[in-house]
């Protein structure tokens, strides 16, 4: 079973996304957005650019 993103409200008023494995663990979520299209932008342009990044070592 794929991963789900979630959008959702947070107690300030605020959009957030969450991704969860299928599992239910929470394994990535995003910033505070204003708007609801926000988050949803947020959470193609995870889509769009994850497949392809790269990781980096910063220690």
């Amino acid at each position: 079973m794929a991963g789900t993103f979630e959008v959702y409200a947070d107690k300030a008023g605020k959009f957030r996304f969450r991704l969860k494995a299928s599992n239910g663990q929470v394994i990535a979520s995003g910033e505070a957005y204003e708007s609801k299209a926000a988050a949803n932008a947020g959470v193609q342009s995870v889509i769009k650019n994850a497949a392809d990044a790269k990781v980096v070592d910063l220690t």
